[in-house]
């Protein structure tokens, strides 16, 4: 493992103690398969920088942006991580955590649209001595 990859694993780690309340609340509803079926982990390092929540077989990157996402040099930063993502085939999504207080079930619908539709539940598998 580089060095690099260790301190984004292990700040991630830090960031997941202390989540944003908006990212705790977006969080109890993608978590476990909670849209379309899909995974996500949260605060997961990718390269230099830690997405707020990745589905990494969809490679979809769900960001939560504060205020302090609107001062200039933040902007130019986000930016540039959007552009290193999606150069590595990330598809990026941008909420506010305004949205996520005000329209969660408009967050949630747009996550899904964004995900492959979920998988068609398949009967069981036959049991000895079945046919």
């Amino acid at each position: 493992m580089r060095d690099n990859e260790k301190q984004s694993r292990e700040f991630a780690k830090q960031l997941r103690r202390k989540m944003p309340r908006s990212e705790a609340l977006l969080w109890s509803y993608i978590r476990r398969g909670g849209v379309n079926g899909a995974r996500f982990r949260r605060q997961h390092p990718i390269g230099p920088y830690i997405a707020d929540f990745a589905c990494v077989a969809a490679k979809l990157v769900v960001e939560v942006d504060g205020y302090t996402h609107w001062t200039s040099e933040q902007l130019e930063h986000d930016t540039r991580r959007t552009k290193y993502l999606s150069e590595r085939g990330w598809r990026v999504l941008r909420v506010t955590s305004a949205d996520v207080y005000d329209n969660l079930s408009g967050v949630w619908e747009t996550i899904a649209h964004h995900l492959p539709p979920p998988a068609a539940s398949q009967p069981p598998p036959p049991q000895a001595g079945e046919e």
